[in-house]
């Protein structure tokens, strides 16, 4: 008897063992924002319904989530089995053969229901190559009751000259309130993101029709004079180390009269449980100089399967449940409609409920669609992209660039240095590059 049941146990544990070794364990890179923090903590419904994949987070700041993924995709390290990245590395990344199409979401994905610009940014020749988690532009988030106290109106359209003026009229450095804070934090994503939208309405650009760089030009003098004269009158001490997430908590806990940014941060300031202005809060389109252009971006970060994984279809899997219609129904149903991951779907805002709930609905998918990612710029360019320019060498540039800017936003550097900087650096990496013959 004792033999039979030794033997039975003996059975038992070989089948648990040979059922742990069958489940696939997926590693997920992603970066530390919000939305993809609520997605971890959801995934008991992923979960229940593929009990053979298990999940492995490694969530990154923004910076190092870019250059360890880059890294390992590159050197096919294959320590990622699903990669967080955005509409600047997938149509790349896609040409180098790097990356999986998404060819696999399921039946009921409804890809066709995915906004057209955000599509579009993800796709090479007509496929998908990454999933939209959730996609931005940028807008003016600022506090009605500091614009009421000063007499002030935000048109929905304001001018950077408004802007200026209205930020110097809140700010109230006495009781820690600022007229606006901005990203400084060096980084091509991070102050660059802000600062080339920015340009782009002050009529600059990073390059002419033949590659050379142009920070050597009146327009970009214009707009980095500006950026650092309005941040040392309104902004907040230690602005050159602020990216998104540090000016998210600073307007969050009141410090911030408005504040120009992803327009993925309206359900986190409007949201009581987050923010102590959270009634407080009003939306307008990014500024413009009246050049035709506003200093709106277009973004999405997505998911997507490095090429050569053996655990493509697992990963297809997630991707699929993280970006479907019935994930936004999950986080409405924990979280409130207005904390769903925004736009990445049409249906999402031709939704009623989503409309009620989010009173930056309307202002989000206006300025997704306005962005032009072909025609970024006043004068025309070689190259797409609204914040970035859509060329490899751009993450290395830019993030050298931006630590010039930032270092003149903290006053260790001119701006007239850090431009005469700009341009040395971009004129021989595209020198090197092969651009400038």
């Amino acid at each position: 008897m004792r033999i039979v049941i030794g033997a039975l146990l003996g059975a038992a544990s070989i089948l648990a063992i040979g059922q742990a070794a069958a489940a696939t364990k997926l590693t997920i890179a992603t970066v530390n924002n919000g939305d993809m923090v609520r997605m971890q903590s959801l995934t008991d419904d992923f979960k229940a319904k593929n009990p053979d994949i298990d999940l492995e987070w490694v969530t990154l700041e923004e910076n190092t989530l870019r250059q360890k993924v880059t890294t390992d995709i590159a050197t096919k390290a294959g320590q990622f089995d699903v990669l967080t990245i955005g509409t600047y590395e997938v149509p790349i990344w896609a040409k180098k053969g790097w990356l999986v199409p998404l060819d696999n979401l399921g039946a009921n994905y409804d890809v066709d229901d995915l906004l057209p610009p955000i599509r579009a940014g993800l796709s090479l020749d007509g496929k998908l190559y990454a999933a939209p988690f959730y996609g931005e532009s940028s807008m003016v988030m600022y506090r009605k009751d500091l614009f009421d106290k000063a007499g002030l109106k935000m048109p929905e359209q304001p001018t950077w000259d408004f802007v200026a003026d209205a930020a110097k009229k809140i700010t109230d450095k006495d009781n820690g309130v600022y007229g606006i804070c901005l990203r400084g934090k060096a980084g091509w994503g991070e102050n660059m993101a802000f600062l080339t939208a920015m340009s782009n309405s002050f009529g600059a650009r990073w390059f002419d029709e033949k590659w050379q760089p142009q920070f050597d030009q009146p327009e970009w003098k214009n707009t980095l004079n500006f950026y650092v004269n309005l941040m040392k009158e309104a902004g907040p001490p230690g602005a050159a180390s602020n990216g998104f997430n540090e000016n998210l908590a600073l307007f969050n806990s009141g410090k911030c009269g408005m504040w120009i940014d992803a327009t993925v941060a309206a359900s986190f300031v409007t949201n009581p449980k987050d923010s102590k202005v959270a009634d407080k809060v009003g939306f307008a389109l990014a500024p413009n100089t009246g050049l035709g252009k506003n200093a709106n971006w277009l973004w999405a970060w997505s998911l997507a399967v490095p090429a050569g994984s053996k655990k493509a279809d697992a990963a297809e899997k997630f991707i699929s449940w993280a970006t479907s219609k019935d994930y936004l129904n999950l986080v409405a149903s924990k979280e409130g409609w207005a904390n769903v991951p925004p736009g990445t779907r049409a249906s999402l805002y031709a939704n009623p409920e989503y409309q009620k709930a989010a009173p930056f609905a309307k202002m989000t998918l206006d300025s997704i669609n306005s962005a032009d990612p072909n025609h970024p710029t006043v004068k025309p360019v070689p190259y797409t992209g609204v914040q970035f320019v859509a060329i490899p060498e751009f993450q290395g540039l830019g993030t050298a660039v931006g630590q010039q800017f930032s270092a003149a936003l903290a006053g260790s550097s001119t701006v007239d240095a850090a431009l005469a900087a700009a341009q040395a650096t971009a004129t021989r990496e595209m020198t090197k590059a092969g651009y400038i013959k």
